[in-house]
């Protein structure tokens, strides 16, 4: 298929991005009325309640198995459509859930749905652009992404406080009718019918026989993996951090916001910077960077009490604004050699991310109770992981001497 390699169109970008914002709606808008969902579900226990976050990556993660091969067999379009009833109806049973359990599985039946729009948006801009050039599409989508964590918690707490926490659902239901509504009437099939793959029960086997050919694309998996879980011990812990270890109840959704624009600064900047510096240079610096980061305040703070609000907020930003140079890039990477099946690679890839993503959270999210600091040592750990991964993929191959 050809590849534009022309400035992208602002609304593509957009679209593309709003596809991808959804899953962050669904995750963001409910961090502060989690206390209350707890309350009315009766469970009362900030660590079970983390669930209502960690579940929905796990829907995520298992949806994108099918989603991705389906759309290259059927089309990038049929699959968003049938993402979005299945979150539809998964919204539907978060509101009328009596209990923790009830309201974990249409969490994870949301993840689920959703994971076909965040999958196929990202089939979608490799069906249409290539290598630095994909990174930058993806820099710019990922930017764009990111404006929904910086307002998603302020304003579902003004839902909450004006209309209750199930107001905030009804809200992300409206969203998914608008963007689907949009999606249909503008993006047109960027899976033309001579590349579709006849759907047999091989595509799934045959395209992990693909996969695992490459070996960047197995090795940028899993570092995605490595970062996506320590990030996500931090969302799934920061209301009970900033809320019940800082009693900052009330500028919680601010705190969050701020920080976020720390990783969308960072990932519009690597739109910019990555076709001069390339995604693999970028990525490799801002590794580094995160984990002496990770190491520095793991140091200073080993078993000492959580330090003031203006220090960890200070180290977190660095944290995030790395991580505006990693995600992207390392999902490029990871997808660049594998274009001719980028639905079931794009599948793979998120899958296996975030399916190692989710027992690291839970695991380091278990210690994250009275202090903060076996967050940060979780943020070393794994960026030293991937770090490590890093280098020997792209450890230069010696050169044989030749005789005479």
């Amino acid at each position: 298929m050809e590849k534009l390699n022309q400035k992208p169109n602002f609304e593509f970008v957009a679209m593309m991005a709003a596809l991808m914002s959804i899953v962050a709606l669904a995750i963001d808008a409910i961090l502060p009325a989690i206390s209350n969902i707890g309350t009315d579900i009766n469970s009362t226990d900030p660590t079970d309640n983390q669930l209502l976050v960690t579940m929905i990556f796990m829907g995520l993660g298992v949806g994108q198995l099918f989603f991705g091969p389906i759309s290259d067999s059927f089309g990038r379009k049929p699959v968003v459509y049938m993402g979005f009833a299945i979150f539809l109806i998964a919204s539907v049973i978060c509101l009328y859930a009596p209990s923790l359990e009830v309201m974990v599985i249409g969490r994870i039946f949301q993840g689920i749905g959703l994971s076909a729009p965040r999958t196929i948006s990202i089939s979608i801009i490799r069906d249409t652009y290539e290598g630095d050039y994909m990174a930058k599409i993806m820099s710019f989508v990922t930017a764009f992404f990111i404006l929904v964590p910086v307002v998603a918690p302020a304003v579902g707490k003004l839902i909450l406080d004006a209309a209750g926490w199930q107001a905030i659902f009804y809200v992300q239901m409206f969203f998914v009718l608008v963007v689907g509504l949009w999606f249909s009437r503008r993006q047109k099939e960027t899976l033309h019918p001579e590349y579709k793959i006849p759907f047999t029960r091989h595509v799934f086997i045959d395209g992990v026989k693909e996969f695992v050919k490459y070996r960047e694309t197995v090795a940028f998996t899993l570092t995605s993996g490595l970062v996506t879980g320590a990030f996500l011990v931090y969302l799934s812990s920061a209301q009970h951090i900033f809320e019940d270890q800082y009693a900052l109840k009330e500028v919680f959704p601010y705190i969050f916001a701020g920080l976020a624009v720390s990783i969308g600064l960072s990932t519009f900047l690597n739109g910019t910077l990555v076709m001069r510096f390339g995604m693999r240079r970028l990525s490799l610096m801002a590794t580094i960077v995160f984990c002496a980061v990770a190491l520095t305040y793991s140091f200073l703070f080993l078993n000492a009490p959580n330090p003031s609000i203006y220090v960890l907020v200070g180290f977190l930003s660095v944290q995030f604004f790395c991580l505006g140079f990693m995600w992207g890039n390392f999902r490029s990477i990871a997808m660049e050699p594998i274009g001719h099946i980028a639905g079931i690679g794009a599948a793979i890839n998120g899958f296996v991310s975030t399916l190692l993503s989710i027992p690291i959270a839970t695991f380091i999210g278990e210690f994250v109770k009275d202090t903060v600091w076996p967050l940060f040592a979780g943020l070393a750990i794994c960026g030293l992981c991937a770090l490590a991964i890093f280098l020997l993929v792209n450890k230069p191959k010696r050169k044989g001497f030749v005789t005479t």
